[in-house]
């Protein structure tokens, strides 16, 4: 589910200062070296917290990781209020922009990639997309079952995000031409019943 912003509210100011603490040391840590090179030590030391006051707040660093993972790309979601819209090819669009950008901003920020760090990305993003879409497509109606269009098309998004990432030839279309061009493929793939004005 997307948080609920009333929820948010009512954590307790102390607790969401530790764990802000907790994030910037985890996402300076990534961009310095790779997540398994990082030690729950190392986050308490930068962080300037007690290993106890940092199990209190997650098990391990992959929960951490989980975490980071979700409020980061739920931020850039918000940046775009992509998470609060309805359908529209703009919008789709500007979807498919976001996660490009943020597969392209993780795979800067994290100096050493894993395949547990790109699992994870993939996952929380993934369930993100679906999410999004699943929103979107409830308020339209599709030919299909809204769970697996929307499942089908957060694999395609993320899949052809992931192609652009991995383009290193010096001419490949920007972020926003390339959502452009595949458009057509992702808003097919939602089987929606009926085109709506684009915002």
């Amino acid at each position: 589910m997307l948080l609920n912003q009333e929820t948010e509210i009512k954590i307790d100011p102390r607790v969401k200062r530790t764990q802000a603490l907790i994030q910037q040391a985890f996402g300076d840590l990534l961009a310095e070296k790779g997540f398994q090179s990082i030690t729950v030590q190392d986050i308490t030391q930068r962080a300037e917290i007690n290993r106890a006051t940092f199990y209190a707040h997650f098990p391990d660093k992959f929960a951490l990781l989980e975490n980071h993972i979700q409020q980061v790309f739920r931020a850039e979601l918000e940046k775009r209020t992509l998470h609060a819209c309805h359908y529209s090819e703009d919008n789709l669009q500007a979807l498919i922009v976001t996660v490009i950008e943020f597969i392209g901003q993780a795979n800067t920020h994290c100096k050493s990639l894993d395949s547990q760090f790109e699992l994870m990305v993939e996952r929380q993003v993934r369930k993100q997309i679906q999410e999004i879409l699943e929103l979107w497509i409830s308020k339209v109606g599709a030919d299909i079952e809204t769970q697996t269009a929307a499942t089908a098309s957060s694999w395609t998004i993320y899949g052809l995000a992931l192609q652009h990432n991995q383009d290193k030839r010096s001419n490949k279309p920007s972020s926003e031409t390339f959502a452009k061009q595949v458009l057509p493929l992702v808003r097919d793939n939602l089987h929606l019943q009926q085109e709506t004005p684009q915002a």
